[in-house]
This record gives C-alpha cells, sequence and structure tokens, in this order.
C-alpha cells in the first residue's frame, strides 16, 4: 500500500443487510460489499461475523492484505449497539486497524443521510428508530428492540399478521385473506407458536411483503396493521420534527411501501439521502466522501 493515503472502510450492519465500502482520502470508492446483517443485541457475535465478512470482502476486492489493515481507518455503524461499553467492546475486536470508531446504526445513518450535516433520520427496516441530529446534537427516539419496540417496522408488521391469524383461526377476530395465508403458512397453530419460540425479527419480517399485497387489494386486516405502522413512522417523523431537524430522510426495507400511507405532513418533509449507510460509517472514522454537485439540502 502506497504511503499518505487516507484509506477508510465504512462498514454498516444492520438487522437485515450488512453493507461495506472503501474510499480513498478523495473520496473515491475503491471497493463495496454487501451480505446478511445481524444485530449484537441479538447475537454479538454473529452480528460481528456479519461484518466481518463485508470487511474482509471489500479488502479482497481492492487487494489489500492483513498487514495492509495497519494503515485503515474503520468506521462501524451496528444495531443493537446502544452503550459506549458497547462501543469499546466492539473496537476491541479490530486492534489490526489503524483506527477504529463504532456507533448505533441510526446516527451513523443519520450521518450518511445528511452528508455529516443536521437533519433526522427515520429508519421503517426490521427494526424501527429515529434519529434528529440539530446542532451537532444527536437525539435517538425508539430502537428499543423487538420486544419493547419497533413500532412501525417489518417485524412488527410481520408479527400482528400472525397474531391476527391465530386470531381468526380461534374465532376471536376477523378472517380474511391475510389471515387464511397466514395459516396456509403454517399449517396448524401448534407449528406457528413453536416457530415462534426461536424466531428472529427479521423472520417476522419475512411477511411484511404479504401484508402489503394483501392491504393494496384491500384486504380489511391487513389495511388496519398497516394504518398502525403508517401511525407509529407519522410518530417518529414528527418527534424528530418536534427537536428541530427540518430535513427527513426515511429508510429501510418497508419505506418504499409505507410512504404513501403516511399523512400528508409526513411525506411532505421528506427528502432524498445524500449519502447512504456505508458512507456514513466512512464519516464516523474521518473519511472523505465525494462532492455532490446540484443537490437541494
Amino acid at each position: 500500500m502506497g504511503q499518505g493515503r487516507r484509506l477508510t472502510i465504512g462498514a454498516y450492519c444492520g438487522a437485515s443487510r450488512c453493507h461495506a465500502r472503501l474510499r480513498d482520502g478523495g473520496g473515491r470508492a475503491l471497493a463495496d460489499a454487501q451480505g446478511p446483517g445481524g444485530n449484537l443485541y441479538v447475537d454479538f457475535d454473529a452480528a460481528l461475523a456479519a461484518v466481518n465478512k463485508q470487511i474482509d470482502a471489500v479488502c479482497a476486492k481492492a487487494g489489500f492484505g492483513a498487514a495492509d489493515r495497519a494503515e485503515l481507518a474503520l468506521g462501524l455503524g451496528l444495531a443493537g449497539l446502544s452503550s459506549s461499553a458497547d462501543a469499546v467492546r466492539v473496537e476491541a475486536r479490530y486492534a489490526a486497524f489503524a483506527s477504529v470508531r463504532a456507533a448505533n446504526d441510526a446516527l451513523v445513518g443519520c450521518l450518511g443521510a445528511h452528508g455529516g450535516g443536521d437533519g433526522a433520520l427515520v429508519i421503517a427496516g426490521t427494526g424501527s428508530a429515529a434519529v434528529a441530529r440539530v446542532g451537532g446534537r444527536e437525539t435517538v427516539i425508539g430502537g428499543r428492540g423487538f420486544l419493547l419496540g419497533d413500532d412501525g417496522s417489518t417485524a412488527r408488521v410481520g408479527a400482528e399478521a400472525i397474531r391476527a391469524a391465530l386470531r381468526a383461526h380461534d374465532g376471536v377476530g376477523p378472517a380474511s385473506s391475510l389471515t387464511e395465508e397466514v395459516m396456509r403458512r403454517f399449517g396448524d397453530p401448534l407449528t406457528a407458536t413453536q416457530w415462534a419460540l426461536t424466531a428472529k425479527p427479521a423472520g417476522y419480517g419475512a411477511f411484511m411483503p404479504l401484508v402489503f399485497e394483501r392491504a393494496a387489494a384491500g384486504d380489511v386486516v391487513a389495511l388496519t396493521i398497516v394504518a398502525a405502522a403508517a401511525r407509529a413512522i407519522d410518530a417518529l417523523i414528527a418527534a424528530t420534527r418536534g427537536l428541530g431537524a427540518t430535513r427527513v430522510v426515511l429508510v429501510g426495507g418497508m419505506h418504499p411501501a409505507i410512504t404513501s400511507y403516511l399523512a400528508d405532513s409526513s411525506r411532505a418533509v421528506l427528502r432524498d439521502p445524500l449519502y447512504d449507510d456505508a458512507d456514513g460509517a466512512i464519516l464516523v472514522a474521518g473519511g472523505a466522501l465525494p462532492q455532490l454537485q446540484g443537490v437541494a439540502r
């Protein structure tokens, strides 16, 4: 590796997807890699294994060996990272790099979405959360995990679909094409109950496309679930606005599907991201991004 080059790897790991990118000191992208994600809160070692796989991939694509890592800065954005103690624990795993900094995935995504400037990020992915960055101060909203939060997430939408299907089967809730299809996939309530004992949020989230498909066809149960998810995202957007954020970006696997169900006031403030989550991780590490021309902020 040549001397004097400021090379940075940014690696973002959400619950469902991990994305790593290597940029040089001028912001030029040298390599990209993507694969399955993970969550530190759900499985610490598995999440870091997912990150390591993509870091290894970008290094291999750029022709960098193990010894070259001593000249690379590393920035990490990780789902489930919730404290400074978590960050220290993660960073200790990457002593081979010149420097490393780990942060929560929402904070990193917000930095990328606004190019390091002020604004808000609302995540409607496997989980849900929001972060507002105003005057350089960052405030996280939500991000409490599947048991205590994640309203407006793919996991919550999927879980509500399964709950509705079981209620319909027991005759204590309305039946619909959605509930019938969910039960068809499981076969019987016992199978669904046993599956839920070990299911991860991403497993629940896999039912999200079916819910939106049936909602588009007018299924009343599906529409009720989608409406609740939309209200949760509206609330996150409103909370970031209340903190002073004027530029709001909505991301996550559910954002293309949920946007049309949001309130007019929410859709009016949404903007496209300036950069992506991997570039947010590059910013966390102090790396450079390419300049954007003619972009409205």
